[in-house]
């Protein structure tokens, strides 16, 4: 009862008013003039002395919660107001730790802070919402120590499933959210305005429908689906990642990159929140790596690795160099994430079991003490292949996944033996992000007996975000190494 809105004939709002004064003066409620607005034409004259003690205020400077109702001098202020705290935060956000703030600006001071605007006033179009844009993208820039081209500031605004670093435009959000608010707000509006001889916003709406089914040569949706901001938004998001594959005709290396970063789960270090004493906190190095190997930036001026190859401006050759440093280590961690969450799920195994093979002495990366499934015990074996090596270049290009399956593919082959009497499961990791496709089921079977024991639906999410991390950790160790001989080792 802090706040409401009257709206209809002088007549019928100056009795509203009255009666509201009279009744609110029962209960202790009085109305405090000095903040009452009347919202009118300007050409519109006020009898009512009632009225005419409220602050008088026109359509084109008038807003309702924070939103100006039209197109005007509100709206102008209102974002230029929101311009001012982005680059007031990004600013800030600099200061602080690349991976904090890299959250920070996609979850609070990037789209979400500016949606509640989007959705309920016209902003398709307004100037505002690129200088919004170009801040995010200073934004990106500062916090992750990288210089992005048009396109990689394209990709970097997609969807995190799409490739992106999920940091949306909110130009290219504008439309969409107003006509989903619009629509799914459509028969409220109707019993509001029912004694009205029009309906608010209704020329803005039929207006952006038009706009939109010309932009993408498709008819307005109808509802239910109109109510959805997903659906009024997907033709952006397929031309717009289009448009970045587009960009990566005949260049391998990018269309390996873009065909990775877009596979399940690939991104899901982007999701996992910066909690130190969790291990799940990256380094400000780590975080330009990461993002820099997702969006394609180069990373490094071109000088000889220590093992007297080229390395090129992106880097790559770092992560699959045969000297490359925290190879073992990364292995060992990846590992321990899977033994560690086995025992989460109250399955007791060991590590690096020997006499598994008497054959040949070969020893996978563990083994359960009890059986997993069909009363037979599993095995695991961990790898981590590089996506855009020189010799994989090829097929990772043509198949998102394609290097983690050939790489559980020689797993395979290596333990052939031991599927007589275990269940074997390789688990196999690309640089950028990929999971062999039985590790995904492995993983997920873990996550849900995990879940089951804990009660924690959101197990599998963390243990996938806490694989995705240490991948992307080691890649940071491995590219540092690229810079030192063995003698600044030693």
């Amino acid at each position: 009862m802090d706040d409401f809105t009257l709206g209809g004939p002088e007549k019928d709002v100056s009795a509203d008013v009255e009666l509201i004064m009279e009744k609110g003066a029962e209960i202790g409620l009085n109305l405090n003039f000095s903040k009452c607005e009347l919202i009118s034409a300007k050409s519109f004259t006020c009898s009512s002395a009632l009225l005419r003690s409220f602050i008088r205020v026109s359509i084109e400077d008038s807003s309702l919660l924070g939103a100006p109702l039209v197109a005007g001098s509100a709206l102008d202020s209102t974002l230029a107001a929101r311009c001012e705290d982005l680059s007031r935060a990004v600013e800030r956000l600099k200061m602080i730790d690349s991976h904090d703030a890299l959250v920070l600006l996609r979850s609070s001071f990037s789209a979400p802070k500016i949606q509640h605007l989007l959705r309920c006033s016209p902003c398709v179009g307004h100037t505002s919402l690129e200088t919004y844009d170009n801040m995010l993208n200073t934004g990106i820039s500062l916090i992750t120590n990288t210089e992005l081209s048009e396109i990689q500031w394209l990709q970097a605004s997609l969807p995190v499933k799409d490739g992106g670093l999920g940091v949306r435009r909110a130009s290219s959000l504008a439309l969409p959210s107003f006509l989903a608010s619009a629509s799914s707000t459509s028969l409220l509006q109707s019993q509001i305005l029912q004694d009205c001889s029009f309906v608010s916003g209704s020329s803005t709406e039929i207006t952006y429908r038009d706009l939109w089914s010309n932009l993408y040569a498709n008819p307005a949706l109808d509802t239910p689906l109109s109510f959805k901001q997903g659906a009024w938004d997907q033709p952006y998001l397929q031309s717009a990642k289009a448009k970045v594959l587009d960009s990566a005709i005949g260049d391998a290396y990018n269309s390996a990159r873009l065909a990775a970063v877009t596979a399940p789960h690939s991104g899901d270090w982007l999701y996992a929140l910066p909690i130190a004493s969790c291990g799940l906190k990256l380094d400000n190095e780590a975080v330009r790596v990461a993002v820099g190997l997702r969006l394609g930036v180069d990373l490094c001026i071109s000088h000889k690795c220590p093992c007297g190859v080229l390395v090129d401006t992106k880097g790559s050759h770092s992560l699959s160099c045969k000297l490359a440093c925290g190879r073992m280590t990364r292995h060992f961690q990846l590992n321990d994430v899977i033994f560690r969450a086995l025992a989460l799920a109250d399955v007791p195994a060991s590590k690096e079991p020997s006499g598994l093979l008497r054959t040949d002495g070969k020893r996978p990366d563990g083994v359960t003490l009890i059986p997993w499934q069909a009363g037979r015990s599993l095995t695991w074996d961990v790898t981590v292949a590089h996506t855009t090596a020189g010799s994989y270049l090829g097929n990772a290009a043509s198949t998102a996944g394609g290097v983690a399956e050939m790489a559980a593919e020689r797993k395979y082959e290596k333990y052939t033996e031991l599927e007589k009497s275990y269940i074997f499961q390789p688990i196999s990791f690309e640089t950028l992000g990929p999971i062999n496709s039985s590790g995904h089921s492995f993983i997920c079977e873990l996550g849900r007996r995990i879940a089951a024991i804990s009660g924690d639906l959101r197990a599998t999410t963390f243990l996938y975000q806490r694989l995705s991390i240490t991948v992307q950790r080691f890649n940071a160790v491995a590219f540092r190494g690229c810079f030192y001989t063995a003698d600044l080792d030693s």
